[in-house]
């Protein structure tokens, strides 16, 4: 089971006049460094929530149904299935209809539950399924404030520290306000 990112964000939750204003910088001396910071904060942050923030493309790969043929998502928030593509011996796709299949977008995670269980397995051994998912809160007005706030708190602690780190025991810890802020958006597995 693999996410291959199709289409990335169009833009990034914050801007960077919005970093440059927290971060209180009036020059254009650092604007690629910054720029790199917020993507690479938002990255971060999406992995350490589950979640994705700006809408964004998505192909989840399998190998097979799981025998329920209940599929967990790991998309959150799902906006929609686009596509759902099914591979034979031969490699050739079958994509199936929409009626095929139900997409429970309200759900953490979202699911997709086939409708039939006549729909045929895939013929490929590897990587036989693939299912195309749109998600994320929509645009950057949409993201939550928090999570803005998570994302320029970790630009801030970077751009001011930008010493190595060790992994584990880390020399320069992520601020704990960041873990605070985007506590209520981790996704929690029971």
């Amino acid at each position: 089971m693999t996410m291959i990112l199709v289409t990335p964000p169009a833009s990034e939750p914050v801007s960077l006049a919005e970093a440059k204003a927290f971060l209180r910088l009036d020059n254009s001396d650092d604007d690629t460094l910054i720029d790199t910071l917020i993507a690479t904060a938002r990255v971060a942050l999406e992995l350490r929530t589950g979640r994705y923030f700006v809408t964004q493309g998505w192909r989840y790969v399998r190998d097979a149904w799981p025998s329920s043929r209940l599929v967990s998502l790991p998309a959150s928030p799902l906006q929609s299935v686009d596509a759902v593509t099914v591979y034979d011996d031969d490699g050739d796709p079958a994509v199936l209809p929409a009626t095929g299949y139900i997409v429970d977008t309200a759900s953490v995670p979202p699911r997709l539950k086939l409708r039939s269980s006549a729909l045929a397995d895939p013929g490929q051994a590897l990587n036989g399924i693939e299912i195309d998912l749109t998600a994320g809160y929509g645009t950057a007005a949409d993201v939550p404030a928090p999570l803005k706030t998570a994302i320029l708190q970790l630009v801030a602690h970077w751009y001011e520290s930008r010493e190595p780190v060790a992994f584990g025991d880390a020399a320069n810890p992520v601020p704990q306000t960041v873990d605070a802020l985007v506590a209520p958006y981790k996704l929690v597995a029971l």
